[in-house]
């Protein structure tokens, strides 16, 4: 194995259509690069594969995690990597799926410090501590981290990675690449016919039983604040759950956070000049097909 295809670009615009049509043409099976389908039981809002396309294409790294737990890149990687190995010692063809851009840099490229993007809110959190209550939380997740604990700014910075990627923090400052090439292929729209796909998407999910599922998950005792529950689709429907947002308005603001969160993803994968980008219109199977065949 030398080559890996790695489908990437914003949400919405097809990349899960893409890698299963790459999968069954080219003998392959897909390692999802997604920090949410990892977790059990929540589909909807995660955008898993639904049944029939687990019927005819393997699947790794979703439906794992207990969604009331947590998960980090490193442990992402681990498994993805193993996955990638397997996948390629049964004689077929590895194919990533990339929603989250931390998970498929990390995968990728190996870890970085400068992969792991600022949290504000985290940041707020933060800044009601002092510096002692800084550096306890730093050390509570990591021993050690190897910065000057003394500097509340580094700290700071400290914690932001390792909550995000995970410990321990000297590890992640060195990069670690896989054996093989990452072939990125770029998916591609207009704004306009993303936000068209993105509106659709968004109230058939709510038709699909969005809100029950959800409701489902509390039931279980996964916490509000747990990671899978705070991501987009599900921290609307628990706002509507707690009266906060009209059934009208849940399809609505799924769609406007959904519509940011594209186009952060296309600023962050439009900066990496190894993405050969194709236009999902017209059908863009095959020109990526010849494509991943010329590089394999």
């Amino acid at each position: 194995m030398s080559v890996v295809p790695v489908i990437v670009g914003p949400t919405g615009v097809g990349k899960s259509q893409i890698a299963f049509e790459l999968a069954l043409r080219l003998d392959g099976e897909i390692v999802v690069a997604d920090s949410r389908q990892v977790y059990e039981r929540l589909d909807i809002a995660t955008n898993k594969p639904d049944p029939e396309r687990r019927r005819h294409v393997r699947y790794h790294m979703i439906d794992f995690v207990d969604p009331a737990s947590g998960f980090n890149a490193a442990e992402y990687v681990e498994g993805a990597r193993d996955a990638i190995d397997d996948i390629a010692a049964r004689g077929h063809l590895p194919i990533v799926e990339g929603g989250t851009m931390l998970y498929v840099d990390a995968l990728s490229d190996g870890f970085s410090l400068a992969g792991v993007p600022p949290d504000p809110a985290l940041r707020r959190e933060l800044a009601s501590l002092d510096v002692a209550g800084l550096r306890a939380r730093l050390l509570a997740i990591d021993p050690d981290p190897g910065v000057d604990l003394r500097n509340p700014v580094r700290v700071i910075r400290a914690i932001e990675i390792l909550e995000t990627a995970g410990p321990p923090l000297r590890r992640l400052r060195t990069r670690s690449a896989p054996p093989w090439k990452a072939l990125r292929v770029g998916l591609t729209a207009s704004l306009e016919v993303i936000d068209r796909r993105l509106d659709e998407r968004s109230r058939l999910q709510v038709e699909r039983g969005l809100i029950a599922e959800t409701q489902d998950a509390l039931d279980a005792g996964v916490p509000p604040n747990a990671p899978v529950l705070t991501g987009i689709g599900y921290a609307e429907a628990l706002a509507h759950i707690r009266g906060e947002l009209a059934l009208e308005d849940l399809p609505v603001a799924m769609a406007r956070s959904n519509r940011r969160y594209a186009r952060r993803q296309l600023r962050w994968w439009r900066r990496d000049d190894r993405v050969k980008w194709f236009e999902i219109e017209p059908d863009p199977l095959p020109g990526i097909l010849n494509y991943v065949r010329s590089e394999s």
